[in-house]
């Protein structure tokens, strides 16, 4: 149940950065239950990409991290969503970005919704 709440709540943040920054957008999903379920599959995505490749590239560029006292994390995060967007495009269905300034301020605005909604919905914060 905590990873299905997860995924709603990353793919209510997706929304939001989508209403808010007119370079991201989500293409495909004519009708509103078919945008709902995109936005799920792009949340669902952006999970599996967090979980699989973000610790790589986390290890990989650990001295950019200590020197920028971790504000490389606002990079990997961006790249991160970037990395969902290309993979979501190669469907008729995905995620546009129009560049990395974009791609910042989206994962930035992203990971700031999803910690919030993470601490208002209860059960969200749960061990796993």
């Amino acid at each position: 149940m905590s990873f299905l709440l997860r995924v709603i709540i990353n793919a209510a943040a997706i929304w939001l950065a989508t209403v808010m920054l007119s370079g991201l957008e989500v293409i495909g999903g004519d009708d509103t239950a078919t945008t709902v379920i995109v936005f799920l599959v792009l949340a669902l995505v952006f999970g599996l990409v967090n979980a699989i490749v973000k610790p790589v590239v986390k290890l990989l560029s650990l001295p950019l991290y200590i020197l920028t006292l971790g504000l490389f994390t606002l990079v990997v995060n961006a790249l991160m969503l970037m990395l969902t967007a290309w993979l979501s495009e190669q469907t008729d269905y995905g995620l546009r970005i129009d560049n990395f300034g974009t791609a910042v301020l989206g994962a930035l605005i992203i990971s700031i919704a999803s910690f919030l909604l993470s601490v208002v919905i209860p059960g969200a914060r749960d061990k796993r």
